[in-house]
């Protein structure tokens, strides 16, 4: 036996020292902006930069009143309500993100703090993860993760998984230079962060840490800020300039109109002397308070706060679902989402591989096979819970050791009770690997196994019970299905065989036992989501570095590929994609579904393709390879075991690596949107009748038909409250049956603008009937209206406008309950998981209540307390709103 050489390590003053010179082991997170200048970023929201200039516009008002007018400091509650509305969105959007960076940095700190056995002080020990520094020595073992960059002192048969950088799963690694592969990506002898021993074992000696590393290099190239525009702040960016554009043409209306009502009523000469100048001045004056009254009035300052409600509470409750929202408004470009492109490995199947079928010739006995799977192996087991095995080393074999625990069989006691005699290690030109044992099963006598390539094990055997050509038919039929196969075959050794001589198989009489099948299978669930993905009309990419026979297989296994229907037009190898052109891959990205032996920048090139051509593109990837991609997609979904690089990059963390969980949150993000929308319709019918009120009372030469304290209670629960009520709604699973929206359509869609002008038209039209009528005459209760008989223009009492003030806040509450059913084809009365509606129902209610009869508050709202009978006269007529689109609905849907 070769004897090893025996390392010292550093000591603890070289360790402090190198620490000093090549810094610690963790990757430098990307420079952040102070928590000042975060919250600032929250004021650049288009709704949020409306909401400012119509506060600075209410403030104009509000000084104009006070100081000019006379009036009381309640003409400054609008403005501070315009403002507090602004602080709750920013606040509550900067509070969420905040939380939501925590819990990923905890995430990250468990792998950094993962323990590596090293060498320092003569002695082997054990140090977390961020404190190995350049010049220790360490030890590598089967299933280990490469801590650092490495220069390999010594290596015995290992093969590392290098596909968080490269894509390639299994690179053979050797101190030998006539093993060295030239056109390897990284040396033969040096060993990667990030990547990890999937058989042998080594000791290395570490040449980079942290940023220095090759990882480190990826890290620090995907930190540069992108700035592709999700769906949901192109559909604010659109409203805003939608409700900008509207209010700023209803007060040029108010104006204009105005100027030409007084012309038309005192005449064209205007300047003849200053005592016909000045009142027209300010008329003038007057008219343009309106115009800017009505303009705040106008913008809906509850949306904002809507959103970052709907947002955040769809973080915390996809977390639930396994989803780590890390980027608020990826909660809802997830239910935008018209492409998924998706890695195979762990996210389609659960990376772990198993037999799936076993064919054997003859009648080899089964002691013999299990035995020879058991002995001639490099694999082991973790059976710290038996229930649930872990393959340490190369997965193939690992696979056939699974079976045999399926089979009850412990290759355990197998391997201990056979006497191992002679090895021939497996390598890439042999391809296959032999084992001579004695074995208990025979009574002590010598038994040689052979396992590897089925057609290089059949050639080395003298007998066998199947022809060449069925072996070969056979294969052909794995192969198509993406199976790995491998061959056994076994010798009895008699006294006087050479089987093995200096390393070299010589055996003359192997008989050939049969050949296995072994697969990655897809995970359980992963058909079903694949399918409720297609269904919404979301189109689903494959990109893996497998053949594009094993992406073919399992693209077919979980329902993306059809045989009769794709074809070479749907698959392509990563070679061949990056010789397409810009032009012939726009023409054809489309109908790709395969990019089998792909690299890192095939997925980010394909995911810019897809955007060019208007889609929304989500992207999941584990390996820092994967990293670019992530970035540079409208939604990057990294894996809750994959790298810290391709997690930093992303905006949502898979938890549990399953593509299920992708399908759950697609079905949240659409949800989200449709609260929004639903606030929406609920806000600006609001907004239209009172828009059209205040319209109206400055034609007909009457103050406002509510006051300013009125007006800020409105907003308040007619902006805030309903806001937090529609932001709470659960998802609904129906929203998987429809197609993606078109990102370019208007978030005011025909059936909401229908409804907002029907609705809000019909609430004005009421109101200003009661207003006429309540001008014209007294009205003490409202049985008055029973006979009422119309006089001469009068003045509207305090108990007129109190009942104006209640009708409006009442039909609109009852309209809430219609909004939040608007177009789901349910019942608005559904309150199933609807626990927040309900409790923002109940405060509204009970807060109207109070302020109209709570003596404190009646002077602060300028209004009276209202007699009983006309309290049910109110709930009643205002309820209809709710019971006749409850029997509308009933009809409809029986229909």
């Amino acid at each position: 036996m070769k004897e090893r050489h025996h390392y010292i390590g550093l000591t603890d003053a070289q360790v402090l020292e190198s620490r000093r010179v090549h810094g610690a082991n963790i990757l430098t997170p990307p420079k952040k902006a102070p928590l000042w200048r975060q919250f600032l970023e929250k004021f650049t929201d288009p709704l949020i930069i409306i909401l400012l200039i119509a506060g600075g516009l209410s403030i104009g008002i509000s000084c104009y009143e006070y100081f000019w007018l006379g009036q009381g400091a309640e003409v400054f509650f609008e403005p501070v309500g315009i403002f507090v509305a602004i602080l709750l969105a920013t606040g509550l959007a900067f509070y969420f993100e905040l939380q939501a960076d925590k819990e990923f940095t905890i995430l990250n700190q468990v792998h950094d703090d993962e323990l590596v056995t090293l060498i320092r002080n003569g002695n082997v020990t054990q140090v977390p993860r961020r404190e190995v520094v350049v010049g220790d020595i360490v030890r590598l073992g089967t299933g280990e993760e490469v801590p650092a960059d490495c220069q390999l002192l010594e290596a015995t048969m290992l093969q590392m998984d290098e596909s968080t950088l490269t894509g390639e799963p299994f690179c053979n690694k050797s101190v030998r230079p006539e093993e060295f592969d030239k056109s390897a990506t990284y040396p033969t002898d040096q060993v990667m962060k990030g990547t990890k021993v999937m058989e042998g074992h080594g000791i290395c000696e570490v040449l980079a840490v942290g940023d220095k590393t090759e990882q480190g290099k990826v890290f620090e190239a995907v930190q540069i800020e992108d700035d592709v525009k999700t769906p949901l702040s192109e559909q604010l960016d659109g409203l805003g300039r939608w409700v900008t554009r509207v209010s700023y043409g209803i007060a040029a209306l108010i104006v204009v109109g105005r100027i030409v009502a007084y012309l038309v009523a005192n005449g064209t000469d205007l300047f003849g002397s200053l005592e016909q100048v000045t009142p027209f001045f300010a008329y003038i004056l007057q008219t343009l308070m309106i115009a800017v009254t009505l303009i705040v009035v106008a913008v809906p300052e509850g949306l904002p706060m809507a959103v970052t409600l709907s947002l955040a509470y769809s973080m915390r409750r996809m977390l639930r679902t396994n989803n780590l929202v890390r980027k608020m408004h990826a909660c809802e470009t997830m239910g935008a989402t018209t492409v998924i492109c998706t890695d195979k490995t762990g996210t389609l199947t659960q990376n772990q591989m198993s037999v799936d079928e076993m064919k054997l010739y003859g009648d080899t006995p089964q002691a013999l096979l299990h035995e020879g799977i058991a002995v001639n192996s490099t694999a082991s087991l973790d059976l710290a819970n038996p229930a649930d095995p872990q393959v340490l080393g190369n997965p193939t074999e690992g696979a056939l050791l699974l079976w045999l625990h399926s089979q009850g069989v412990d290759y355990r006691s197998l391997r201990e009770e056979a006497g191992t005699v002679a090895e021939v290690p497996f390598s890439t030109e042999r391809k296959y690997m032999a084992t001579l044992v004695t074995s208990p099963s025979l009574q002590g006598k010598r038994v040689l196994y052979i396992k590897g390539a089925p057609e290089i094990v059949f050639d080395l055997c003298a007998e066998s019970a199947v022809s060449r050509e069925e072996l070969e038919l056979q294969l052909a039929e794995y192969q198509r299905r993406a199976m790995r196969t491998l061959g056994f075959a076994y010798q009895l050794v008699e006294e006087g065989d050479s089987v093995i001589e200096s390393g070299q198989l010589t055996a003359s009489k192997l008989h050939f036992v049969g050949v296995v099948a072994i697969a990655d299978p897809v995970r359980v669930e992963v058909p079903a989501a694949v399918q409720e993905c297609i269904d919404a009309g979301i189109n689903v990419k494959v990109v893996t570095g497998d053949t594009s026979g094993t992406a073919r297989e399992i693209a077919r296994q979980i329902g993306l590929w059809d045989d009769s229907l794709d074809g070479a037009h749907s698959i392509i190898t990563g070679p061949d994609f990056a010789t397409l052109s810009d032009e012939e891959l726009l023409a054809h990205v489309n109908e790709l579904k395969i990019i089998s032996r792909a690299r890192p920048m095939d997925k980010k090139r394909l995911v810019e393709a897809l955007q060019s051509s208007g889609h929304v593109v989500a992207v999941t990837g584990d390996g820092t390879n994967d990293a670019p991609a992530l970035r540079a997609a409208h939604v990057g979904l990294s894996m809750g075991d994959g790298t810290s690089v391709a997690k930093e990059a992303s905006d949502i963390t898979i938890i549990d690596n399953s593509f299920s969980s992708i399908g759950k949150a697609v079905m949240w993000g659409r949800s989200l949107y449709q609260n929004i929308q639903r606030f929406l319709l609920f806000q600006l019918t609001v907004n239209v009748t009172a828009c059209l009120l205040v319209l109206c009372g400055a034609f007909m030469g009457t103050e406002s038909p509510l006051t300013v304290t009125q007006m800020l209670w409105i907003n308040l629960i007619m902006d805030t409250f309903a806001a937090m009520a529609l932001a709470s709604l659960p998802p609904s699973e129906s929203v998987m049956k429809e197609k993606p929206r078109d990102r370019n359509a208007f978030i005011l869609n025909r059936p909401m603008l229908r409804e907002i002008i029907g609705v809000g038209v019909f609430f004005f039209a009421m109101l200003l009937v009661l207003l006429y009528i309540f001008q014209r005459t007294d009205v003490t209760q409202l049985t008055d209206l029973l006979g009422v008989e119309l006089g001469p223009k009068g003045h509207v009492s305090a108990y007129e406008q109190t009942l104006l003030f209640t009708i409006f806040v009442m039909t609109h509450f009852f309209y809430l309950f219609n909004a939040r059913a608007f177009e789901t084809g349910r019942s608005a009365l559904h309150f199933e998981g609807c626990r927040g509606l309900l409790t923002i129902v109940v405060i509204i209610l009970i807060g109207q209540i109070a302020m109209v009869e709570v003596p404190g508050l009646q002077q602060f709202f300028n209004v009276t307390g209202l007699k009983l009978i006309d309290w049910v006269i109110i709930f009643v007529g205002s309820s209809l709103v709710l019971w006749v689109r409850e029997l509308w609905h009933l009809v409809t849907s029986r229909s």
